[in-house]
């Protein structure tokens, strides 16, 4: 057995089901550090703006426990390899030194991308990527979430035999199977849409980078008769979209994990005009899900899983090319709607187990 030390910064409700798929994996005896747990109750979200709960179960069916309950040299040492989620707090940072000194290999998975998250230039460029180089010199292998991510490695000296493919992903077969369960004409009703209407969703936080404002302007765009275009989220943005409220727009306000996938089995196409988006796991949901997607140029999931086969990929920031990628996609939403959960199938948590277990093989052959 090899005992993996997880780091992360909180119980995460996209991650938790992940989490419990590697502890169940032979030869894994997985243990999770987390840096806080306030997420596993009610907590204040910067993003949404508000006080949330999440109705799916954060640490249930793997082994955890939280750094004020115990020491991060204790748990270096009791590990045989040290996985971290990104290089972004003190607990992470200390914990690159403390593998090195006790001689603990170290897999790295981060969201980092240059399209979301560049070096700059000049001195501030040449600054990042000295403090980057201390970290990556730390780091034995990189699990790679999708082709961006393992592009920037790579940019960055990684050779790519240190490379290991563990995508984004969340758990498909729940989000299909509570998708195929949802009554969508009660939901309807419930939302006063119309059985004929067709409908675009947004679902996520209400932040300036994901242009939820843009999709707005593109929805008014399209001839009538309009579909719907539901808005499901909160965050800083919430009171100026609902400022321009007019007939055929829906704001739902926050919607919990447990109530989205019959709300994407609902939508026609499902829309994330990010100007700025390290991944975007909305995307994967909404294909496990059936539903067609339109994203911007700006959002990485986009690279990897969406193309004219299940949806569309438009600039970012301009939205009269948003309203055409909408008028192509309702208009063939459904066959749209299959390619896309076809296409995200195979990118789901068997892939991540069979990455991270090639990676282990990886770090404790003697190779690094």
């Amino acid at each position: 057995m090899i005992r993996l030390l997880y780091l992360v910064s909180h119980p995460i409700q996209y991650q938790a089901p992940l989490l419990r798929r590697v502890a169940a994996e032979p030869g894994i005896d997985l243990r999770v550090l987390f840096e806080r747990v306030d997420t596993t109750r009610d907590y204040f979200d910067e993003g949404f703006g508000r006080k949330i709960r999440w109705d799916v179960e954060l640490r249930g069916g793997y082994a955890s426990t939280s750094l004020a309950e115990t020491s991060l040299a204790t748990e270096i040492r009791a590990a045989d390899v040290v996985w971290l989620h990104g290089w972004q707090s003190p607990m992470l940072l200390k914990a690159l030194g403390l593998a090195k000194v006790y001689g603990r290999p170290v897999l790295m998975r981060g969201e980092n991308q240059d399209q979301a998250m560049p070096d700059g230039s000049g001195l501030r460029r040449w600054l990042k990527r000295r403090y980057l180089g201390w970290i990556f010199r730390r780091c034995t292998a990189f699990l790679a979430i999708g082709g961006a991510n393992r592009d920037y490695y790579r940019a960055r000296g990684i050779g790519p035999e240190r490379i290991f493919s563990m995508p984004y992903a969340v758990d498909n077969a729940a989000f299909a199977a509570q998708a195929a369960q949802a009554d969508r004409s009660r939901l309807r009703r419930e939302l006063g849409i119309p059985e004929s209407t067709k409908v675009v969703l947004f679902a996520g936080k209400f932040q300036r980078r994901k242009r939820p404002d843009l999709l707005v302007d593109a929805w008014r765009r399209l001839d009538p008769p309009r579909p719907v275009l539901l808005m499901v989220g909160d965050g800083e943005m919430r009171a100026e979209l609902e400022a321009g409220f007019e007939p055929g727009m829906i704001f739902t306000g926050f919607r919990n994990q447990g109530q989205l996938p019959g709300l994407y089995a609902l939508a026609d196409v499902f829309v994330l005009p990010s100007e700025s988006e390290p991944w975007g796991l909305a995307v994967n949901e909404a294909m496990a899900c059936g539903t067609a997607v339109v994203v911007s140029d700006q959002v990485a999931a986009g690279r990897d899983l969406v193309d004219e086969a299940c949806g569309a990929v438009f600039p970012a920031g301009d939205g009269q090319a948003l309203a055409r990628a909408l008028k192509g996609a309702l208009d063939c939403s459904e066959a749209l709607g299959r390619a896309a959960s076809a296409r995200v199938s195979q990118w789901d948590f068997e892939a991540d187990v069979a990455g991270l277990n090639r990676a282990l093989a990886f770090v404790c052959g003697g190779r690094a």
